[in-house]
């Protein structure tokens, strides 16, 4: 933990920082959300990786979480967590690190959508003695995998599981491109109707489907009817992001990720300004590109988080960002060694960038947390 004094201007650049009050807020609105809806909700881990986050989303106690690696259930078994969704197709090979979870008392429900795969699992159950459950991932939208709800082999992997199978899981990944509320709703009514006729196509043929899952979090945050739904998963909220609040999910303020630079150089004649943010801090995405304001590699704010007018990074190399004025903005006066805050496109893709997070709260630095590597 940072000395209680060290502010944003202290630690090397670039380095990721989280507001504490925004992240919390954030973890309150969606919760908050689904105890009106009266549905569990199972937060997805895989944006900020980090047992302190992931803690902000349930209220400081362990509950239901959902993983997008084995590392990260490993590392959640380890930190109390015993309810753990690995919400990645199965890889055979990698069931005898579930099984491992299982032996320790950890339900792990593992997500597939091939009778290859039912098989894999149903083999790997028979042989170590223990019941592996189950997800069939099915296709609401197109995105992804997943077997569409019509399809035989629905019913022919539900068999091939028979006692593995837990239900199903759908993922309404086509929610990121929705760019009305009206859209979001019809993508979230949309999401639920499969999800629950696929487990009733289950049921009617005496098959188990008692998880019902859904989630994203544009459909999460849009949603007012979850009858016959049992959960929800939802992740980028924790942080949320360019591409969120392009959709009107959220605002710019309650971005609670950002990643600190500082200005090395300009070019005046190309209406430059250099910083030492490039790619390998901000990452590559550039979600924001197609919607109606291209955000570039980020929005700008000095280090109390107040906007820039009109800055933006709009390019970015390996070490290297550089900032431009637009919309008529004049190119602000930033000297060598000013120091920024850049507002990520996809807050999954920037947090991947870094190691830990400095944890800021009311202008210091409080805390560090770590976050989980490996697969």
């Amino acid at each position: 933990m940072p000395p209680s004094d060290e502010t944003l201007a202290d630690p090397d650049t670039p380095f990721a920082v989280v507001e504490l009050s925004r992240a919390q807020r954030n973890a309150e609105r969606l919760a908050r959300r689904m105890r009106d809806l009266g549905v569990s909700l199972r937060p997805h881990t895989k944006t900020a990786k980090a047992l302190p986050a992931t803690a902000l989303m349930h209220g400081s106690k362990p509950g239901p979480i959902t993983v997008s690696t084995l590392a990260e259930a490993e590392a959640f078994a380890d930190g109390g967590y015993t309810d753990i969704t690995y919400a990645v197709g199965i890889d055979p090979h990698k069931l005898p690190r579930v099984v491992a979870l299982l032996r320790r008392g950890i339900t792990v429900r593992v997500l597939l959508d091939s009778v290859a795969q039912a098989s894999a699992v149903t083999a790997a159950a028979r042989e170590a003695g223990l019941r592996i459950p189950s997800l069939i991932e099915v296709d609401c939208d197109g995105h992804r995998g997943g077997v569409l709800p019509d399809d035989p082999a629905l019913l022919a992997i539900g068999r091939q599981l028979h006692d593995c199978l837990d239900g199903i899981l759908v993922h309404a990944g086509e929610s990121y491109f929705a760019t009305t509320a009206a859209a979001q709703r019809e993508a979230a009514a949309h999401e639920r109707d499969v999800a629950v006729a696929a487990a009733q196509r289950l049921r009617d043929e005496g098959l188990y489907a008692g998880t019902v899952s859904v989630g994203s979090t544009p459909t999460a945050h849009a949603t007012d009817d979850l009858a016959g739904v049992t959960e929800v998963r939802a992740g980028n909220y924790i942080f949320f992001d360019l591409v969120m609040a392009g959709l009107g999910v959220c605002r710019v303020e309650d971005l609670a990720l950002s990643v600190v630079v500082t200005v090395i150089g300009h070019r005046p004649e190309h209406g430059w300004i250099l910083t030492d943010g490039g790619w390998m801090a901000l990452s590559r995405d550039r979600g924001t590109a197609n919607q109606a304001v291209d955000q570039g590699y980020g929005l700008v704010t000095d280090l109390d988080g107040t906007l820039l007018p009109g800055l933006v990074v709009t390019g970015a190399s390996q070490e290297h960002g550089i900032l431009t004025a637009r919309d008529g903005h004049p190119l602000p006066d930033l000297p060598i060694g000013t120091r920024l805050r850049i507002l990520p496109n996809h807050a999954c893709a920037t947090a991947a960038q870094h190691a830990s997070y400095r944890i800021v709260e009311n202008g210091r630095l409080t805390d560090t947390w770590q976050r989980i590597s490996g697969w």
